[in-house]
Parts: C-alpha cells; structure tokens; sequence
C-alpha cells in the first residue's frame, strides 16, 4: 500500500470553448492536511468536483485512484460510498429541518418496519455534534444557528458517512476570526483520529497554520506542490499569479481636498427589537480623493451603520444628520441616497449585489437605468456600449457582456458590482468587504480601482475585517466598537495593535 489515499493523475476537463483542467495531477498523503491555491477560476473547485463525482466518469479524461483502486464515479453518491465527503461554498442545509435531519438526510437511521427511528437519529446525532465541538440540540431548526456552526453541522454530517478524505471548498469564506479559528482547530482534530483532509482557500495564513502540503493551480494547470516547511506567502503568491507581487497594494499618493461627507450623531436601532442600538451616535467625515477606513470586529456595528446610511435599508428609530460638501441631505431611500451621490456596495454580492440569473449588462445598468432611457424605453445599443466599456475598462474576464453574472468567479462579480456603482457616478462610495473571498491577485485589481476612484476625487469608504488591507490602502481609519466609534487615526498611527486596542473598547456600563 502506498502513502498517498488519492492520486489524481492526468487530470483534463473541458466545457465548450473552456480547457478548465490540463493534465492536472495531484497527490494526497494518507492523514494529512493538503491545500489546494489559485485565483478565482484557476480551476480549483473543478478538480473537486471531478473527484467527488459532481462531474461524472467520462466527462473528463485522466484517472482518480483512492486507497489503491481506480474509481469511476458517476455520481457524488459513489465517492461518497467510498469515504469522499465534499462540503461546498454554498452550504447544502435545508433552513427548516432540525440538526439531526440535515446531519442524516438521505442517511436516515431506520429502525422496525423500515421506519425511522427518531430517538437513535437525535442520540447519534449528539455524538457527532460532541465530535465537532457543538453542544446544540440537535431538534434545533438549522434556521437558528450561525453560519460557523452551520460549517460544523457539515462536517457532522461527513463524519456520519465515516468519511476517509474530507473536502472543503472556502469553508472559513463567511466566518469571523472565532468560527475560523474553531474550524481550522478541528482539521487538525480530525487530523489526528486519521481523517485526511483538502482544503480550498484564499486565505494563506489559514493555509500556513493547518496544511502540510500545498498544491499551486494557475489557469488550470497545477504549477507546484509545496513541502510545509518550504511553504511561504510570497512562493504561493508568485505561483497562482505568474508573477512577484513586490508589493501587495499598489501605490497610493493622496491628493485630499475639502470634505464632502459628514455624518452627526448616526443612531440605529435593531429592526425587529428597538430596545437595542446598533449605531450608536457614530460621527465621521470624507473629504475628496480620501480613503477612510472602518475598523471593527464582527457585530460591532459597520454593516450596520453603512445599510442605515444608505436609503435606511436597515434598523428602526434611525436618527442623525448627512452633510455633503457641507449642505445637509436626505438619505431616506435608496433613490434619494444615490440622487444625492451616495453608492453602497453591500458585503453579500450575491444575495443584494447582484441579479445572478442576469447578465453583465443589466448589472451593470441596473441601478441607473434612468440614464439610459430614451422616448420612455431603455436604449438596449447604449446598455450594450457602457457595459463593453466597463468590461474593458475593469478588466471583467468574461467573453460578452451577455454572459450571466452568476457564472462569473468571485473577483469577476466584484467587479460587476462596482461597475454599477461606479456608472452611478456617486462623490462617496461605501465599500462593505469589497475583496471578501476573492484571490490576491484580484484583491490588487480592487486595490487598484479604489485608488483610481479617489485620484478622481471621490470619498471612498472601505469597510473590511482584515487590517492590513486597510493599513495597506487607506489614508485615515476609524475604529468603531459596540456601535460607537472609539478612535479616529491617520494612517502613519494606525499600527494592527493600536486598532484592535481601539476596536475591542466596551462601553461603560
């Protein structure tokens, strides 16, 4: 028997006009932690899915061999019979089933007459949730748990198929750093009861922490496999990128002029319990061609208070005042805060960004439609025209302006997304976690068109949870704790220690 539980060999996938995968060949050590890296589109969740099943026997060429045997999948059902769990971006948990259901669906544990036994499905299910650090119970509807433990629950659910090799595709994606923490403690738990597991990422000080191998895959060819101790940021980078990136961000020289936001005592209160302030008298400022950061940890209020801003599209009993280029407005709506030259890219593109079942164009026309109607109609030729422009102009990888958003990768939509905003033509844009899931070298073409956004004079507003982008882009940063804000620094004062110091305060009770 060798030391490798999977050997991927001569791996190719096409899809019309599309080579993904080129003569792709990896291989996995029994009992270990293998990291797969690559931009968006690299063809890293193809090889997944060849693997799993998902994309059947015959419908690639090259040869998939776990514990020793060739296996043809035909379906997911098939690898998962052999102990090859796959757990997906996009987590597949029905909302309205309890824990215990998701965790056996279509694994049900039946007792007399073929029925199934409810008592042995919730006491098992117990078992597994204890295996992965859960203690819910498992009647609890899935509904009314947390994205991290939603993550745990599928990794419950791999453990009850007795799972050999564990896949997961972004699984820390939408966690904050405790969730994160937790899920990559529990590789390296599962690790040691023997459970060899692939792991998808971008982020590379996660893949530093757990992995002990890393494979490189650049336009569907895999480019190297790295040793754990020879694994670096800088190596990983230069190979899913063909280049050195000397330089994480791009030059930024600031040219700030006057202000042309000011927020004055910006209170918001929970929608559904207005007892509960999530904004609580938060007071900032924008002036042109400025970068100003939000700092602050998960739930500290910054998504909230940007919705707020923005056409109040969340909370209740908002109050305070907005100020552009010292006239005070009105933000009420949606349409009066982009009539005034507020734009708002939301962190989940997705689900508020973007329409996914439509194409680039209407995306990127969406939001200003007005500016394309002629005698009542919209002008589908001038749609057309803009559209090229900014898939030119934002470097969007797509053949057509036709091509549906939803099949775009993560950096492509961002992209789109901005698109819209930007052909609003707003002085302040809000960026809410624009380079959440998206790779390093995407992450420098975003980088690079904030930069362009504020060399025009616009205000820019960048929400993000990883400090050093903000260190890395922006002239000033708030902190903001609990609601409130709790510090105001210029770049040259922001150091990571000092933000966190600022970003964990407690009000006074």
């Amino acid at each position: 028997m060798t030391t490798n539980i999977l050997e991927m060999r001569g791996i190719t996938k096409t899809f019309p006009g599309v080579k993904a995968l080129q003569d792709v060949t990896l291989n996995v050590a029994r009992g270990e932690v293998h990291a797969i890296c690559g931009e968006n589109g690299a063809g890293k969740s193809t090889l997944m899915k060849v693997l799993s099943g998902v994309y059947p026997h015959g419908t690639y060429t090259g040869d998939i061999v776990f514990e020793d045997e060739v296996v043809e999948f035909k379906d997911i059902r098939d690898s998962e019979a052999k102990g090859i769990v796959i757990i997906h971006q996009e987590l597949a948990l029905s909302p309205y089933l309890s824990i215990a259901e998701n965790i056996f669906l279509n694994n049900e544990q039946r007792g007399a007459l073929g029925l199934i036994d409810w008592n042995k499905t919730n006491s098992e299910a117990v078992k597994l949730l204890a295996r992965v650090g859960l203690r819910e119970n498992p009647t609890t509807k899935i509904m009314d748990i947390g994205v991290g433990k939603q993550q745990l629950v599928e990794i419950a659910k791999a453990l009850s198929k007795r799972v050999k090799l564990l896949i997961l595709d972004e699984p820390t994606a939408a966690l904050n750093d405790e969730d994160s923490d937790h899920l990559l403690n529990l590789m390296l738990h599962l690790k040691g009861q023997g459970i060899t597991s692939i792991i998808i990422s971008h982020k590379l000080n996660e893949i530093k922490k757990v992995s002990d191998a890393v494979t490189v895959i650049r336009d569907g060819k895999a480019i190297e496999t790295i040793a754990k101790q020879e694994v670096t940021e800088d190596r990983i980078i230069k190979d899913m990128v063909g280049r050195d990136l000397e330089h994480r961000y791009p030059d930024h020289t600031p040219n700030i002029g006057e202000e042309i936001l000011r927020v004055e005592d910006w209170t918001a209160h929970h929608p559904q319990d207005p007892t509960r302030v999530m904004v609580d008298n938060v007071n900032l400022n924008v002036r042109r061609g400025e970068i100003v950061g939000i700092a602050g940890l998960m739930g500290a209020g910054r998504t909230e208070f940007a919705m707020s801003l923005f056409g109040r599209t969340y909370g209740s009993r908002i109050s305070g005042k907005v100020f552009k280029a010292g006239k005070e407005i009105k933000t009420r709506t949606v349409t009066e805060a982009i009539d005034n030259g507020i734009a708002y890219a939301t962190e989940d593109r997705k689900t508020y960004g973007l329409n996914l079942i439509e194409d680039i164009k209407r995306n990127i026309s969406m939001a200003s439609l007005g500016k394309l109607v002629k005698g009542g109609l919209v002008d589908d030729n001038e749609e057309f025209k803009i559209a090229n422009e900014y898939r030119t102009s934002m470097n969007i990888k797509a053949p057509t302006v036709l091509a549906k958003t939803g099949k775009l990768s993560g950096g492509n939509q961002q992209k789109v997304v901005l698109s819209k905003w930007i052909y609003s033509n707003p002085d302040v844009l809000i960026l809410d976690e624009p380079t959440r899931g998206i790779d390093v070298g995407a992450k420098y073409e975003i980088y690079a068109i904030i930069n362009a956004l504020a060399a025009q004079g616009k205000g820019v507003i960048v929400i993000s949870s990883e400090l050093p982008e903000l260190i890395g882009i922006c002239d000033r940063i708030y902190t903001l704790s609990e609601g409130r804000i709790t510090g105001e620094f210029p770049i040259d004062d922001a150091s990571p220690e000092t933000l966190i110091k600022h970003m964990t305060m407690e009000k006074a009770r």
